[in-house]
């Protein structure tokens, strides 16, 4: 069997039809958007474009969307630039220890500038609870920052219970949406967030763009980049034209097969669940059952040392990660797994399959008698 893809919560290959755009922008539409000649309109024409695409997905206006370079950028716009803007009314900020770090370090940044933090821990899945979030607002409070769904575990969070307190209380809800857009329904007006984040190779878009979401009459000042007035005088510098192009491709092909695609990587995601807790001795699905993305399927062995599995897997012509592809390499456990209680030693035995348009049963077929020869291959003292 050809090599098998199992990383998509890593990064995915680029759509066909965005990959068609793509290379359009970079050859004969190349034109500055800002420019007022020809190339330059046809370009500032297809960002317009694809801003209302990604509107359209998300529900909301177009003026409400802003182009960036990824998930990581819109993450540190978002809450810079509401702490720095609503500094007069407070300084606190509250999250959970299972956030990205692109929050979290954003988050103790913010720290040494007098800002102060709550940081809460999640339940044995990962999940954070209302209840916390609700104990943890002070009348100092600006900004709750929560992700709807973790890169490592798959779970789902209640955001629309965070959203409706967050509403309640006059305070600000950021989202970092980077792995639920395009697989599970991200609509704000549900979620009752004011911001989120997006990054595009995460849904079949190239890398190195991204989009921040941020309501109308937030208030929020630009804190990053300075320069000229692209994006409303928002995100300063050229706009990188075939990537948004792209990822206005790509967010109009998942509004318009999310919902098949994710009965049929259900399918596939329960497959995997099944297979690894019933063939392999002391396997443990990591976090919640249900409320998971539907792709996703994460996993800590008791008997089995993550990194070996990793590469005899690779060997095998399987690519598979231990959870967020920006630690890969780190000496320390997860700090995701590790806040939901599981011990260090167990944490680095970690294993993250997050499945793609292109996998198919025969694959997770092929993949669960893999793992069951490396396991045998690899137990210690089962």
């Amino acid at each position: 069997m050809s090599k098998i893809y199992f990383d998509h919560s890593a990064t995915t290959p680029v759509h066909p039809e965005a990959a068609v755009e793509l290379s359009r922008f970079l050859t004969n539409n190349f034109g500055n958007p800002t420019s007022s000649h020809y190339f330059g309109r046809q370009a500032r024409k297809a960002i317009e474009e694809a801003r209302e695409k990604v509107a359209f997905a998300i529900g909301v206006s177009s003026e409400e969307i802003i182009f960036t370079s990824g998930g990581t950028e819109a993450d540190n716009m978002a809450i810079h630039g509401l702490a720095y803007a609503n500094r007069h009314r407070g300084n606190h900020i509250i999250t959970s220890a299972v956030e990205h770090h692109a929050v979290l370090n954003t988050v103790k940044a913010l720290t040494k500038e007098g800002f102060t933090a709550s940081i809460l821990p999640p339940d044995r899945y990962g999940r954070v609870n209302v209840n916390d979030v609700a104990a943890a607002i002070t009348d100092k409070t600006i900004l709750i920052t929560i992700m709807h769904a973790n890169n490592e575990v798959g779970t789902i969070m209640p955001l629309t219970e965070i959203g409706r307190l967050a509403k309640e209380r006059g305070i600000y809800f950021h989202t970092d949406a980077v792995q639920s857009f395009g697989k599970i329904p991200v609509r704000v007006d549900d979620l009752g967030v004011d911001l989120l984040s997006i990054s595009g190779h995460k849904i079949y878009g190239p890398k190195g763009i991204g989009v921040l979401y941020l309501r109308a009459k937030t208030r929020w000042e630009q804190t990053l980049f300075h320069g000229g007035a692209q994006e409303q005088l928002r995100r300063a510098g050229t706009e990188n034209t075939p990537g948004i192009v792209a990822l206005g491709k790509v967010a109009e092909i998942a509004v318009n097969e999310q919902e098949r695609e994710a009965d049929r990587l259900i399918k596939l995601r329960d497959n995997l669940i099944k297979g690894i807790t019933q063939k392999i001795k002391g396997a443990h699905l990591t976090g919640h059952p249900t409320e998971r993305l539907p792709n996703h399927a994460s996993f800590c062995f008791e008997f089995i040392e993550g990194e070996s599995l990793l590469l005899k897997l690779d060997q095998r012509g399987i690519a598979a990660s231990s959870g967020a592809a920006c630690t890969a390499g780190s000496l320390e456990p997860s700090h995701v797994l590790t806040a939901m209680g599981i011990p260090p030693e167990i944490a680095h035995n970690s294993l993250r399959l997050s499945l793609g348009r292109d996998n198919t049963e025969l694959e997770v077929e092929y993949f669960l008698k893999v793992l069951s020869s490396i396991a045998e291959e690899l137990q210690v003292n089962p």
